[in-house]
This record gives structure tokens, C-alpha cells and sequence, in this order.
């Protein structure tokens, strides 16, 4: 087992809606060489991979101003401190940003988007027996397309790189690996903090 290293200060830097950047400062057990760690702390997010009734994937298409450019992706956003817990999250951004709703959700598996500097985590699920119930309630400035495609479509973009959200790739590959669980089980909830 390998110590962690001590924490001798900890600073904000930036404070913005999404994220904030910590500046912190830390000293090796093994080494005592002292580095400063830019940290950025951002709420736990979720992955939504919709299958409705049909086996077909609800997926969305949307303008990333990162890459200035419109990614195809599925349902996903932050846990917010009014969310319960993951399958919450999963619900409320299915719900806000595709107008869907599904019968159950249940976890897939857990990242870290980038350990490195980030400390969230990225929770996926799968919800089954989706169907459309009413509008989209997207946040303000997401311009959001919802569309439908079959298993098959959705390999090919993935393997094309039509889908290229790490995220994303990541629920899939969850997915891929856990198959789809049983019907009728009970809801998975993301593990606490």
C-alpha cells in the first residue's frame, strides 16, 4: 500500500458556476519532494444510456463549445445537491433533456473522468422501457436534438468515431461488458461520496 501524500495547503483559485480550481500544495512520504497539484473540483456527474421498449437507443445531438462543434451523445449531466443520489440525476436529465421517461435505471459503473486533476466521478446507467411523455425541459442555452437509433446504427458510430465523448464511450463500454440487467430488479443507486 502506497501512503498519500500530505496536504500542506490548500487554496482556491478560480470559483466559476461549474468548477472550481484549487491550488494544493503537497509534500511525498517517500521522497519528501513538495509539488503543487492544480485540482479542479466539479459535482459527480451521470451517463443515461436510454433503450426504449423497441431496443432502440435514445441519443441527443448538441453544440460543444470546447470543440465548437455538435457531439452526439446520450442523456447526462451533474448530480445536483437537490438530486437524491445517481438515479436521480439520471432521471432528471433523461426527463430534462429528451422529454423521455423510463421504467428502471440501473448503474453500469463508475469513472474517474481524469484523477489526475479532477476529483468527480461519472456515474453511467441504463434505463430501460424509455418512451417519450411530453417536451423537452432543457437548461437555458442547451439546444438539444433527440433521436432514435438501433443497436446496430450505434455500434457503427462508435466504431466510425462518429461518437467520440469519452463519457460516453465509457457507458457504452459498461454496457458492452455488464449486458442488461434482469428485468424487474430492484433500482442501483450510485455508491455515497
Amino acid at each position: 500500500m502506497h501512503p498519500e501524500w500530505k496536504l500542506l495547503d490548500s487554496r482556491v483559485v478560480v470559483r466559476t458556476p461549474i468548477f472550481t480550481v484549487r491550488a494544493d500544495r503537497s509534500v511525498s512520504p517517500a521522497s519528501g519532494y513538495e509539488k503543487e497539484w492544480t485540482i479542479l473540483d466539479a459535482d459527480d456527474w451521470v451517463n443515461v444510456i436510454p433503450v426504449t421498449p423497441e431496443g432502440r437507443i435514445v441519443l441527443i445531438r448538441q453544440y460543444r463549445p470546447g470543440h465548437r462543434s455538435y457531439t452526439i451523445e446520450i442523456p447526462g449531466g451533474a448530480v445536483d445537491s437537490g438530486d437524491r443520489d445517481g438515479a436521480a440525476a439520471a432521471r432528471r436529465e433523461l426527463r430534462e433533456e429528451t422529454g423521455y421517461e423510463a421504467d428502471r435505471f440501473a448503474l453500469l459503473g463508475t469513472v474517474e473522468p481524469n484523477p489526475a486533476f479532477q476529483t468527480n466521478r461519472c456515474f453511467s446507467y441504463l434505463a430501460t422501457g424509455a418512451r417519450r411523455v411530453g417536451p423537452q425541459e432543457p437548461d437555458p442555452g442547451e439546444e438539444i436534438e433527440v433521436f432514435e437509433a438501433d443497436e446496430a446504427e450505434v455500434s457503427r458510430m462508435l466504431r466510425d468515431g462518429r461518437i467520440t465523448h469519452a463519457l460516453v464511450v465509457a457507458a457504452f463500454f459498461w454496457r458492452a461488458l455488464r449486458g442488461s440487467p434482469e428485468p424487474g430488479g430492484v433500482d442501483a443507486e450510485a455508491p455515497s461520496a
